[in-house]
């Protein structure tokens, strides 16, 4: 139905369009409005002669009036006519958008492990076994810690795999290193700190969680023998990368273990140990984690986005006992992890799957490492290669006066190869030693060696 109106403006009414007839006047009115057909400021036909020209009863066009007035469309009051209410913002035409560009063909991105990998058939069986046996209670709202059969099973697997002494009870699932984190922030932040001290170079994402949960960053320096002596002065707790430090590579030898640990307990506070990838380890035996020094003082977190795939968003902390209730509340206010996931990887681990997944991923890795290490040797012999002993990335530093950073980006875009650069890694890049950061893992097999070609490419 269609109605001229003294304002020279026509009301489409579908009545046909379901809701109703009052919804349908509603809409009408709403999309003339949205679509700035209708402007503010102008005025509405009185209630009785929109119904006459409608063919509607008049208490259904005042009804959608006064709905109307309530969302903020319309305005009126006793004894004046009703207008378009002012600051209802129309909506913007449709513009055709810039294209986003195409993904790169090659892929030597850091952190992301082989997805094409993820072991889909027993991940499919583990989550049909734990369905199957899940009791009831798993499909509700359950413990802010995680469900119970999980957090049993981390239990034994990292005592077993990296030397964590956990008890199930002080183990929290999250979703996540990241969501980690902002539970221990916040968490920190209540508990009086306003600092964390965190490696320098490190990931600028983690710094940015840090800083949204309330704590500022304060750079650590860090050499070949991982994180420097003496935490910087007033830092609240400190987040480390002690088995494979992120991105350079050092491990954090056994006097500066220690000296962290010392401090620690000196400040009554904590380290974060971040053991993002240390079950890849191909030179020699895995280093042991931080947290079996000291189970009061370090924080242990895991993750199963190196091993598996971080679209799981699965990871975990292993809490001292005077965090755990204050982490728990933190949890609780950002909401449960999927529990069925939780109860897949529980019996992945039960199952062994997952030992078998991380020893075959630690050979192809370790395959892939090699090669690129033999590319390098040729085509940039004189480079410094840094990292190398386990991961999945390495460090290849740029000398001072050579070839920049920028430089070899932007011959990897022009061979749509996607490559890290080291500067957005340090707290100030300014003055700091230039490089890219290469992972190997993110490929999937069959075009590993295409992207090691276009690397091949970039370097020359």
């Amino acid at each position: 139905m269609q109605i001229d109106w003294a304002t020279s403006l026509d009301l489409h009414v579908e009545l046909e369009a379901g809701g109703g007839r009052r919804v349908a006047v509603e809409r009408a009115i709403r999309g003339a409005i949205r679509s700035g057909r209708l402007r503010a400021g102008e005025r509405l036909p009185a209630t009785r002669a929109l119904a006459r020209d409608l063919g509607l009863a008049r208490g259904t066009v005042a009804e959608a009036y006064a709905q109307l007035v309530s969302e903020g469309y319309l305005r009126t009051r006793p004894g004046a006519p009703t207008l378009v209410a002012a600051g209802v913002q129309p909506a913007e035409p449709a513009r055709a958008g810039t294209p986003a560009p195409p993904a790169p063909r090659f892929d030597l991105q850091v952190g992301v492990p082989d997805v094409g990998a993820f072991p889909r058939t027993a991940w499919l069986a583990a989550l049909r076994r734990a369905l199957a046996a899940a009791p009831d209670r798993a499909l509700g709202f359950g413990d802010a810690r995680g469900q119970p059969e999980l957090r049993v099973a981390l239990a034994g697997y990292l005592g077993r795999a990296r030397g964590v002494l956990a008890d199930p009870e002080r183990i929290v699932v999250c979703s996540g290193f990241a969501e980690g984190l902002a539970l221990l922030c916040r968490a920190l932040r209540e508990s009086g700190a306003r600092s964390l001290a965190m490696e320098d170079p490190c990931l600028r994402y983690h710094r940015a969680v840090a800083a949204a949960g309330g704590l500022r960053p304060v750079a650590m320096p860090v050499d070949d023998r991982g994180a420097r002596p003496g935490v910087p002065a007033g830092a609240g707790a400190a987040l480390v990368t002690p088995a494979h430090q992120f991105p350079l590579g050092a491990t954090l030898a056994p006097d500066r273990r220690s000296a962290l640990v010392a401090w620690a307990r000196a400040a009554g506070t904590v380290v974060i140990e971040d053991d993002y990838d240390g079950e890849f380890r191909y030179d020699r035996q895995p280093a042991g984690a931080l947290q079996g020094l000291d189970t009061e003082h370090v924080v242990y977190t895991g993750t199963a986005s190196k091993t598996l795939a971080p679209g799981l968003r699965l990871g975990w902390l292993v809490l001292p006992q005077r965090l755990l209730e204050p982490v728990i509340k933190a949890k609780r206010l950002a909401g449960d992890t999927q529990a069925l996931d939780q109860l897949a990887l529980a019996e992945l681990i039960r199952s062994g799957a997952l030992d078998r997944h991380v020893r075959r991923m630690r050979q192809r890795y370790r395959r892939r490492r090699d090669g690129l290490l033999e590319l390098l040797a040729a085509r940039a012999p004189a480079l410094r290669v840094r990292g190398i002993a386990a991961g999945l990335h390495l460090v290849l530093e740029l000398p001072p006066g050579g070839v920049r950073e920028a430089e070899l980006l932007e011959r990897a875009a022009s061979r749509s190869l996607r490559l890290n650069p080291l500067g957005p890694f340090w707290h100030e890049p300014h003055g700091q030693a230039e490089g890219l950061v290469l992972g190997y893992a993110a490929p999937p097999e069959h075009a590993y060696g295409q992207a090691l070609g276009a690397l091949a490419d970039v370097l020359d």
